[in-house]
């Protein structure tokens, strides 16, 4: 890294990134980014060329939530940045740390509608946590430094920078440690009193039936140890929210599995029946809890979070605790007793009954293949340890139902704004990140569609990815919804897809296709062994539905359960 010397704005973004332990971007160049890129020949850092903008943002945001670090992307002004917007707005619902850097029409045109201006900022304000117009090389520097400060503090998110063409130009000293954001002091909000830690451990000493649930914030924090601790030591069972995953191990005895609109019966039962929820770093969100009117209405709540906004937003609750999840933790704990859950825990295996067939470990073979298939037996086939992105729709459920995850940061999936079109170049993103890593993009056929050219980038990079497609050829969450709300109008979901092994074979990239379940596991064990891009083409069940499902606006208990005669699993009318 150069420091304390004369370079142009485009060598300073770089020696910026490198300052900060930037090693990998992902990017597509453009006239207004172009110094920059011209710059790049000069410094240590791997530039990975996307095949469209938004996929870049989605491979920083892979990036960031396998390893934990910043990602960042970057593109041109005009359609290159709007393309981004998805990408952002994907980040920001999710609370992930990005810093996002575009090129701008050059100062002196700004307002004109010069060719390929338009205002990103403005654009992008409601969907990202900051965001800077630099015209001048001596404030790059210190506005990237800062926009890393701001990605990564407090609650995380995406961060974008507009640099105008000629501020990437001009000259101006550099020095890095100058250009350090000044001091920030502490949140007022984010200083946890001692009364609610007091009035919280109260609370959990005296309820009879307690639950965590477990959220994003878990492996935001870092916070995996600590919650475990609570867990163990008060014996309180566990609920985990769709991003939550992983950051309660799947195996352990006091985790229950997924909450929410497609969770388990039991878990969603355990919460209406619940006297106390400790709501570790999740926000209620709608597709947790169904109707606010009814729900968990026998339980007070404390609720951890790191960000104020959230406290009362959605769900009033009896203690607050606003900061940093395991430092709030580490006050909290010393002040939680062992105690007995063993009748809450009964109580909560007698709500499973026989809807425990998520746990069989080889799920029956009745001669169709379905979803649940390929999922279960991916995750035996892989040991549960692989790091797995998804898109959006029905197998990004069945993913979180039949795959157990044991580890923080091994699910990729886009939660709060829903994007499909994500796995792909997330899992770009986490194996850039993570090389040593077996990694695993869940697509539809759907999905899929929106960023197969990606398997360009895969195969450019040399990258060792496997692509599961479950093709049912439906949009099969739309056509879910059509068949229970909508008597079987399956307007515009059914959905022509090209022969997915012969695309990935004009990419250079083995493939195969897999009609039997007899096949999966052979199949998947070759894309396994092989080294290089696999990508499996698995022809499943076209009508099928996840379960349970709650229709959106009733309570979190009126749960549609799968039918007594249905097909995968006839003695599971529960799940």
């Amino acid at each position: 890294m150069q420091e304390h010397t004369r370079l142009t704005g485009a060598e300073i973004i770089w020696a910026t990134l490198e300052g900060e332990g930037v090693r990998e971007v992902f990017g597509y160049p453009g006239g207004a980014i172009l110094p920059a890129y011209d710059a790049l020949r000069k410094f240590p850092i791997r530039h990975i060329l996307v095949r469209h903008e938004q996929s870049a943002v989605h491979m920083a945001d892979g990036y960031a939530r396998a390893s934990g670090r910043i990602g960042v992307a970057i593109a041109t002004s005009g359609p290159g940045a709007t393309n981004m917007v998805t990408g952002i707005a994907t980040a920001m619902l999710d609370s992930i740390p990005l810093v996002c850097i575009t090129g701008q029409v050059g100062s002196k045109v700004l307002g004109t509608d010069a060719f390929q201006e338009v205002d990103i900022t403005g654009i992008t304000l409601p969907v990202t946590k900051h965001n800077y117009v630099v015209t001048r090389a001596e404030d790059v520097a210190p506005v990237l430094r800062d926009a890393f400060r701001v990605a990564k503090s407090g609650r995380p998110g995406p961060v974008l920078v507009d640099i105008t063409k000629d501020a990437q130009q001009a000259t101006a000293e550099f020095d890095f440690a100058g250009a350090a954001p000044g001091k920030i002091g502490a949140h007022p909000m984010l200083s946890v009193v001692e009364q609610s830690i007091a009035e919280a451990a109260e609370l959990i000493l005296n309820a009879k039936r307690p639950l965590i649930l477990a959220g994003h914030g878990i492996i935001q924090s870092g916070a995996m140890s600590q919650v475990r601790a609570l867990a163990e030591r008060a014996q309180i069972p566990v609920a985990c929210t769709l991003l939550g995953l992983g950051g309660f191990p799947a195996s352990h005895k006091l985790n229950l599995g997924m909450m929410g609109m497609h969770g388990e019966s039991w878990v969603n039962h355990s919460i209406q029946e619940a006297d106390l929820l400790i709501a570790c770093g999740m926000r209620f969100d709608d597709r947790v809890t169904g109707a606010l009117a009814t729900y968990a209405p026998k339980a007070k709540k404390i609720h951890i979070d790191i960000d104020p906004s959230e406290i009362n937003k959605n769900v009033a609750v009896q203690v607050s605790l606003i900061g940093d999840l395991a430092t709030v933790l580490d006050q909290l704990l010393p002040r939680i007793r062992t105690r007995d859950g063993a009748i809450w825990l009964h109580a909560i295996d007698r709500m499973k009954g026989d809807a425990a067939v998520r746990d069989i470990k080889n799920l029956p073979d009745n001669g169709h293949l379905y979803a649940a298939h390929v999922i279960n037996d991916l995750w035996h086939a892989t040991s549960g340890d692989a790091v797995i992105t998804t898109d959006v729709g029905q197998h990004q459920m069945w993913e979180a139902q039949y795959y157990k995850h044991e580890q923080p940061r091994s699910l990729i999936t886009s939660g709060g704004l829903g994007t499909m079109g994500f796995a792909l170049p997330a899992a770009i993103g986490a194996k850039v990140a993570c090389p040593g890593k077996e990694v695993w993009a869940i697509a539809g056929d759907g999905g899929f569609q929106m960023t197969s050219p990606e398997l360009a980038t895969i195969v450019q990079e040399k990258l060792d990815i496997n692509i599961a497609i479950i093709n049912n050829g439906y949009l099969g969450m739309i056509r879910q919804w059509q068949e229970t709300f909508y008597e079987k109008n399956y307007e515009c979901s059914p959905i022509f897809s090209p022969d997915f092994v012969k695309l990935a074979e004009a990419f250079g990239i083995r493939a195969a296709a897999v009609t039997k379940r007899s096949e999966v596991m052979k199949t998947v064990e070759a894309a396994r062994s092989h080294k290089g891009p696999f990508l499996i083409n698995f022809m499943v069940e076209q009508e099928d539905t996840v379960y349970p499902m709650i229709v959106p606006g009733a309570a979190l208990h009126e749960m549609i359960r799968r039918p007594s005669n249905n097909p995968l699993i006839e003695t599971a009318s529960d799940v």
